[in-house]
């Protein structure tokens, strides 16, 4: 548990008296890489509708797609057998970064401390700003509301509450296009309505054990006591009890977030091609370029997946869960070979290689494995490092694999304009 976290249950508990209310603001974007491809292409309003073409599988998807069966997750593949009628899109991150940024530059022009916690959700902390906005809280909600949607053409539900806890719950309580707010006072109404499941921060395990207990809605959390709640969970849920009771201890961080949760890196080519070595070298070159990037940020991936574009736009991809992470494009090479042997088709024309690396987490917290590859990948990790500060100094390019010798060589085969130089916050 954060110290601030703990000094705050602390204080609580010295003098209830002295917690003043706070007033949490939390937006969460409907929908938001579809509602994103409906701001750039209003046509596609009403529709059903659904993005991830290019990793295999649904990303995101409208209401109306969810209406009728489709889930995130699902294969691609059943889409187009199951529900013909779905318009089926590539992921557009840049746009879908871009549209973030806007959006939460709206709720800053109102709220200095503005947490960025995912692509499309924020916090904001509210508290004090009624009297020189000249505006009443919800008035401020329902402003930033207006303006998301007048101006970027985004439906968005937003929840007023006095922790960010009880903020997510109430965001959640209308969707889409929601503003809902919980009072101190009716705290218990919503919390009686809410299956503890769905309270942020309590998984599927964690919800089972507690159902194990007779604890099956939030309210049956929040009327245990606090006692109960230190012997039987870890400190993370103590935090989760005191917000549902309207004690402020998960503080707004507002620095702005600079860790990745996918990385992602491109190329497209012209002509067509269904050149072997070309193909390899071009995932050769997605993936030193990704590796240099997660490199930057000291972050190691769990999963990689890889995919081709056929000239007709179909999309074959394969996901690889690593033996251990690593950010050395030699070792993830190697991977990629194996699953190119299924991938690649000699009667198919391809138009684009592409490489991400998922699941990323801190370097230093990777873990060992028994045969000696975490050492292996340390090695390498350590030559790319000095690769690295040689490049800083004498530009990209000095020393790279010799497996992306051929795509450097043939550069002048272009790139199309809509590339997708994927850099995901959050995710």
């Amino acid at each position: 548990m954060p110290d601030s976290a703990l000094k705050n249950i602390k204080d609580f508990q010295k003098n209830k008296t002295s917690q003043k209310t706070k007033t949490i603001f939390h937006m969460d974007g409907d929908a938001f890489f579809v509602g994103v491809e409906v701001a750039k292409n209003p046509k596609l309003k009403g529709l059903p509708v659904v993005t991830g073409e290019e990793r295999g599988i649904v990303s995101a998807l409208s209401y109306e797609a969810k209406a009728m069966g489709i889930t995130r997750g699902m294969p691609i593949f059943r889409v187009k057998r199951d529900f013909p009628k779905v318009l089926i899109l590539p992921g557009d991150y840049r746009s879908y970064a871009k549209y973030s940024s806007m959006m939460f530059d709206i709720v800053r022009r109102y709220a200095d401390d503005v947490e960025e916690y995912s692509i499309d959700e924020c916090f904001a902390d509210l508290t004090g700003l009624e009297p020189p906005l000249k505006m009443t809280y919800r008035q401020i909600a329902e402003r930033i509301k207006s303006e998301v949607n007048e101006e970027l053409g985004l439906s968005i539900s937003i929840g007023l509450a006095p922790t960010k806890v009880l903020a997510k719950v109430a965001s959640k309580w209308i969707k889409p296009n929601g503003l809902t707010v919980i009072d101190r006072e009716r705290i218990s109404d919503f919390l009686e309505k809410t299956p503890i499941g769905k309270i942020w921060g309590i998984g599927p395990r964690t919800a089972e054990f507690l159902n194990g207990f007779g604890i099956k809605t939030a309210q049956d959390f929040y009327m245990k006591k606090l006692e109960w709640v230190r012997e039987n969970l870890a400190s993370p849920y103590e935090v989760i009890w005191q917000e549902l009771h309207g004690i402020y201890v998960m503080e707004i961080d507002p620095k702005p977030k600079t860790a990745y949760s996918s990385i992602q890196r491109t190329h497209s080519f012209h002509p067509f091609t269904n050149d072997k070595v070309f193909l390899l070298s071009q995932f050769s070159k997605n993936m030193e370029e990704a590796c240099a990037k997660v490199r930057h940020y000291e972050l190691v991936p769990k999963k990689i997946s890889i995919f081709l574009k056929t000239k007709d736009f179909d999309y074959i991809t394969r996901f690889i869960t690593l033996p251990s992470p690593t950010n050395a494009p030699e070792i993830l090479m190697n991977l990629v070979r194996e699953k190119f042997k299924e991938m690649y088709r000699r009667g198919l024309q391809y138009r684009t290689t592409g490489v991400t690396l998922q699941e990323l987490v801190p370097s230093c917290a990777s873990q060992g494995d028994l045969f000696g590859g975490t050492e292996r990948a340390h090695k390498f990790e350590q030559i790319h490092k000095q690769i690295d500060s040689l490049e800083e100094k004498y530009g990209k390019r000095v020393v790279y694999l010799a497996s992306t010798h051929n795509a450097l060589k043939n550069k002048g085969k272009g790139t199309n304009a809509d590339d997708l130089d994927r850099d995901l916050l959050f995710l």
